[in-house]
C-alpha cells in the first residue's frame, strides 16, 4: 500500500455495482498486460479507467447514494480525513460509489490503508443505519476492500482532479468543489 508521502485515486464501491463477470474481465485484462510486458503502471492505469467507466455505466447493485442524506454522511467523514492529517484534494459521491483524491504527507504518522480502512467502517456503519430497512443485517454496506491508483506527479495529479470533477457534471452535487 501507498507510504506516506504519497498522493492516490480511491474508489469505494457499493457492493453488487460492477457485475462478477466485469470485475473478472478487467483482473485478466490486467494480468495478460502485465504478461505482455507492459509497464505495470500503464496497465494498472488503463484498468483502473476501464473500472470507473464500468461503475459509471450503473450496470447494477444499489444507489444509496441518491439519498442526500447518506450522500452528506459520506461527504462529512471525507473531510474528517483532513483532521486526522490527509490532504483531501477532492472527491465526488456518485449514486453507487466514490471517488477521493487523498494525499498523505510525509510526515505523517498515520498509515494510509489503516485510515482508509477506518473510513470504511465508520461510514458502513453509519450509512448503513439509514438504509437499515433496505439492507439485509448480514450484508455489507460496501463492497469489501477499495481500489487505489498511485499519482505519479503533479500533472497527473491535475488530470485525476479534472476527472473526479468531471465526475460532478452529471445531476450529482457532492463533491469538494460543488
Amino acid at each position: 500500500m501507498l507510504p506516506p508521502g504519497e498522493t492516490a485515486l480511491l474508489t469505494l464501491r457499493l457492493p453488487g455495482t460492477l457485475p462478477a463477470a466485469t470485475a473478472r474481465e478487467l483482473s485478466a485484462v490486467l494480468r495478460q498486460a502485465q504478461a505482455a510486458g507492459t509497464d505495470h503502471r500503464r496497465a494498472q492505469k488503463a484498468c483502473f479507467a476501464r473500472f470507473g467507466a464500468a461503475l459509471d455505466r450503473l450496470l447494477g447493485g444499489p444507489r444509496y447514494f441518491e439519498s442526500e442524506q447518506l450522500a452528506e454522511v459520506l461527504a462529512g467523514e471525507i473531510m474528517m480525513l483532513e483532521e486526522i492529517g490527509f490532504v483531501v484534494h477532492d472527491f465526488a459521491i456518485l449514486p453507487n460509489h466514490a471517488h477521493l483524491v487523498l494525499h498523505l504527507p510525509a510526515s505523517s504518522r498515520l498509515a494510509f490503508a489503516p485510515a482508509i480502512d477506518l473510513l470504511h467502517q465508520r461510514t458502513g456503519q453509519l450509512c448503513r443505519r439509514l438504509v437499515r430497512p433496505r439492507l439485509p443485517s448480514e450484508a455489507p454496506f460496501w463492497q469489501p476492500g477499495w481500489h487505489h491508483y498511485a499519482v505519479a506527479d503533479a500533472a497527473e495529479l491535475a488530470r485525476i482532479v479534472a476527472y473526479v470533477r468531471g465526475q460532478t457534471r452529471q445531476p450529482w452535487p457532492y463533491s469538494k468543489v460543488a
